[in-house]
């Protein structure tokens, strides 16, 4: 199979039809979306489509980006059969994503190449309870392909020199997702430069093994966009064909490149201090929401210079140019270390926003950040358990989530910072004071008047901090530019 001139990306098309097309196709503006059977292939498919035009045929500037903004699907058939040599899935010569040296050994079965497949220790323990071995006993090319794809991408740490992706293991992928169909989302994430020679995709020459403390694979400059940030080989792998053509076992070699130091154009970045290190972002298990906009889906300027977006959302606020606003999607595995906790899947509005604008949204994500560390510290008397106080400021979040679109869309819109700070006061307070209560009132009356006394005075609590009287409360105040509780005069007689 080839992944150039052969049928077998999987899509939607915008009247709910399901075609199979061949790359170049993606330019046909009735496509949708990808259409696999898992979010992640759908995610790494559109990595896959943006890396292929990115070798083949990528904007030069932004002039060129523009230009091409409709698709010309004969173009871009031609520029993809020029590289088609690289892109065989199986045959005698360099295989896709596949280790050039013909690897010797006992194959794994083939649902190795996903993520949340158990692993060989789970599978012996008998501990493979939610995600039972060998769910693939046998991959067809398509979907073995984009699995292939995803596990050299998104390659989380897999034992004794099974390397990470160049990104670490389960990045976070952000996308600009124009919202107009599968070619103007490719295309809003194509990053500028030149078509390459297929010489430099690392399945065409000799891995660089990374065994015996050899040194890791740096980029040329760290700052440019090349083949190999689409398309990086951490690990060694050769599939295994059946007479059928179907995959049926996969061999791996540990020692494959270490890559460090590479910039991923569709990866935020952060540092831990300044001066040191860029890192790329990883996302963290439950629901991605405002709270993690900052560096992410909203830029990070003032005292969150640490973290920045992913150069594919920095060039596309470049390229609006009165467009309408787009979305991000924002995917990756949270991972601890090598064990998948979930895959994360979120859309999140994507706003223009001047520096002071993004000062004020930060100031919003603070003072989220107090008021539900102060609910979750006056739940202290009705949960004991950490979790469960945990799940009240998760709901804290995921309440106030609208209501921050709301008003991020307002101060876009020109409506002045103190009349959406009082707002959005107003909305924390009353969802945090709704949970509270909804977890403590019930059967109060039932409780040991001990238990009483600490609830009411929890409650008292959370409310001066909501009001702005206590220390964190008054931070949360002056972040939001709201003037600082005072008392009454019959408070300060008393």
């Amino acid at each position: 199979m080839n992944l150039i001139t052969d049928p077998w990306i999987p899509v939607h098309l915008k009247n709910g039809e399901r075609h199979i097309i061949r790359p170049h196709e993606m330019a046909d503006a009735s496509i949708a979306e990808p259409d696999w059977p898992r979010p992640d292939l759908n995610v790494a498919c559109l990595e896959l489509l943006i890396g292929l035009i990115f070798i083949a045929d990528p904007p030069s500037d932004d002039e060129d980006w523009e230009t091409r903004q409709q698709p010309d699907i004969d173009r871009l058939g031609r520029k993809l059969l020029a590289i088609k040599d690289a892109f065989n899935l199986s045959g005698d010569g360099p295989r896709f994503m596949q280790d050039l040296e013909v690897l010797e050994g006992d194959a794994n079965p083939p649902d190795m190449l996903f993520i949340d497949s158990a692993g060989a220790n789970t599978a012996k323990n008998n501990a493979d309870l939610m995600v039972r071995r060998e769910r693939y006993a046998a991959l067809n090319p398509h979907l073995a392909a984009i699995a292939l794809f995803a596990f050299q991408a998104f390659a989380p740490s897999g034992g004794a020199g099974n390397r990470t992706s160049m990104r670490g293991g389960g990045p976070m992928t952000t996308l600009v997702d124009s919202e107009e169909g599968l070619w103007a989302t490719v295309w809003a994430n194509m990053p500028y430069g030149k078509a390459q020679d297929i010489k430099v995709l690392p399945w065409m020459r000799p891995t660089r093994v990374s065994d015996n403390n050899k040194p890791p694979t740096f980029p040329d400059n760290p700052n440019e966009v090349t083949a190999e940030t689409f398309f990086g080989m951490p690990r060694r792998l050769r599939l295994v064909f059946d007479q059928t053509e179907q995959i049926i076992g996969v061999i791996q070699r540990p020692y494959g490149t270490n890559y460090t130091g590479w910039n991923h154009p569709l990866t935020p970045y952060y540092q831990m201090k300044e001066g040191s290190e860029w890192l790329p972002k990883h996302p963290t298990a439950g629901a991605f929401g405002y709270r993690n906009w900052l560096g992410i889906v909203a830029a990070s300027i003032g005292e969150n210079k640490l973290r920045h977006r992913a150069a594919c959302v920095e060039i596309w606020q470049s390229r609006l140019r009165g467009r309408p606003t787009a979305r991000l999607l924002v995917a990756g595995w949270a991972m601890d270390n090598m064990k998948p906790l979930d895959f994360v899947l979120s859309s999140q509005p994507l706003h223009v926003l001047a520096d002071n604008q993004s000062l004020f949204l930060g100031a919003m994500i603070g003072a989220a950040e107090i008021f539900s560390n102060a609910l979750r510290s006056a739940l202290q008397t009705v949960f004991a358990d950490g979790e469960s106080r945990d799940a009240r400021r998760e709901e804290f979040y995921l309440e106030t989530q609208g209501p921050f679109e709301d008003c991020v869309a307002a101060l876009c819109g020109g409506e002045t910072t103190q009349s959406i700070a009082i707002r959005w006061r107003d909305h924390m307070r009353n969802v945090a004071r709704k949970i509270f209560d909804e977890a403590a009132l019930p059967a109060l009356t039932e409780r040991r008047p001990e238990e009483i006394e600490r609830i009411v005075e929890a409650s008292r609590f959370l409310n001066a901090t909501l009001n702005g009287a206590t220390k964190q409360g008054a931070k949360a105040y002056g972040e939001l530019g709201l003037p600082p509780y005072e008392k009454k005069k019959s408070q300060e007689a008393a």
